[in-house]
C-alpha cells in the first residue's frame, strides 16, 4: 500500500484480527508456560500480547470497517456461547509450538459463518485477501530455531495439559497497518438469537 492512500481520509489501510480469549486464569496459565518455554530454551521471538485464538485476520480501509462491524454483529447475534476444550500440545514442524483447541465443531462453526457473512466485505484486493483459520490455538513458542523446536517438541509432545473457557464473545482488534499494538474494536457478544435472513442483505 503506497503512502497517498495512507494519508487520504478514509484510505488508512488497518489490519484486523478477529479473536476469542479465554478467562482470567487460563490466560495466566498459558504466560507460564510461554515464559517457561522462552526462559528453557532462549528463544529470541517471545510472544506479545495476551493468549488467545485468531479466527480470522484481514487488512481493510477505515472507510468499510462500519460496514464490517455491522455485519458481524449480525452473526454474533444468531451464534450460540460455546465451550473451548484445550488438551495437550501440537506443533508446526519445524518453527511453532501450541496447544491444541480439541473442541473443532464449535470453532469451526463460527469461523465458518464469519467468513460466508463478511468475507466479500473483508478483501481488500486479490493480493490481500482475508485468512480463516479453521483450526485456531493458542501459540507457546514461534519462530523457533532447528535445535530449539526438536528439543522443546520431544519435550512438550509428552506433556499434559488440560483448560475450558465458555465463548461467550469475540474481539475485532485493529492496527496502522504492519506496526504497533493491536486496540479493540468492538466486543460482539454471541446471543445465539434468531436474525432474519435477509437482514444482513441492508448492510
Amino acid at each position: 500500500m503506497n503512502n497517498i492512500q495512507n494519508s487520504m481520509p478514509g484510505y488508512r489501510l488497518n489490519e484486523y484480527k478477529i479473536i476469542l480469549t479465554p478467562h482470567k486464569d487460563l490466560e495466566e496459565k498459558i504466560m507460564k508456560l510461554r515464559n517457561d518455554f522462552a526462559n528453557v530454551f532462549k528463544t529470541e521471538h517471545s510472544l506479545s500480547g495476551r493468549p488467545h485464538l485468531t479466527l480470522a485476520h484481514f487488512y481493510q480501509y477505515d472507510m468499510r470497517q462500519e460496514r464490517i462491524t455491522n455485519r458481524l454483529h449480525q452473526v454474533a447475534m444468531g451464534y450460540p456461547a460455546f465451550k473451548v476444550e484445550l488438551k495437550g500440545f501440537g506443533s508446526f514442524p519445524t518453527h511453532s509450538i501450541f496447544i491444541n483447541a480439541t473442541s473443532k465443531i464449535p470453532l469451526q462453526g463460527l469461523v465458518k459463518e464469519i467468513r460466508s457473512e463478511a468475507q466479500r466485505l473483508m478483501k481488500l484486493d486479490d493480493e490481500h485477501k482475508p485468512h480463516f483459520i479453521l483450526e485456531p490455538n493458542f501459540s507457546i513458542a514461534r519462530k523457533l530455531l532447528p535445535w530449539q523446536y526438536e528439543n522443546g517438541w520431544q519435550m512438550y509432545q509428552h506433556k499434559n495439559f488440560t483448560g475450558r473457557f465458555i465463548a461467550d464473545a469475540f474481539l475485532l482488534l485493529k492496527r496502522p497497518a504492519g506496526s504497533g499494538p493491536y486496540q479493540i474494536v468492538r466486543r460482539f457478544a454471541l446471543e445465539n438469537m434468531i436474525v432474519g435472513a435477509t437482514q444482513g442483505q441492508l448492510f
